[in-house]
């Protein structure tokens, strides 16, 4: 399970950079979309991998603080996926409103000769 995560955020990193990297303003917000997916699997993943763990220590004998998962990155990766997709939202607003004033999808303006 490890190795599928890391071979997931992985392969999120590479395409949302490599997306970055070209001189489209849409394949830029794309980009930006897949290296938030990314940073939100790796914070997930940085929580303790428990299945069917209560997320709080209760008063029971039985839960030890082994048997528990983290509640931390899960509140850490809601609170992103709010960020992003206002982001994302500004972006695509900003993206439309440069390609009706240029008429390009050029980052610059201008297309490339």
């Amino acid at each position: 399970m490890n190795l599928l995560m890391a071979l997931g955020i992985g392969t999120l990193t590479g395409c949302g950079v490599w997306l970055l990297l070209r001189a489209r303003t849409f394949d830029a917000v794309l980009g930006l979309t897949l290296l938030s997916y990314a940073v939100n699997l790796f914070i997930f993943g940085m929580g303790r991998w428990k299945t069917g763990a209560p997320p709080i220590l209760g008063s029971s004998s039985t839960a030890t603080l082994q048997n528990t998962t983290d509640p931390l990155p899960q509140a850490l990766v809601l609170t992103a996926i709010v960020i992003s997709f206002a982001m994302t939202a500004l972006l695509l607003a900003l993206a439309l409103r440069t390609h009706a004033a240029t008429g390009s999808d050029h980052v610059d303006g201008d297309e490339p000769k």
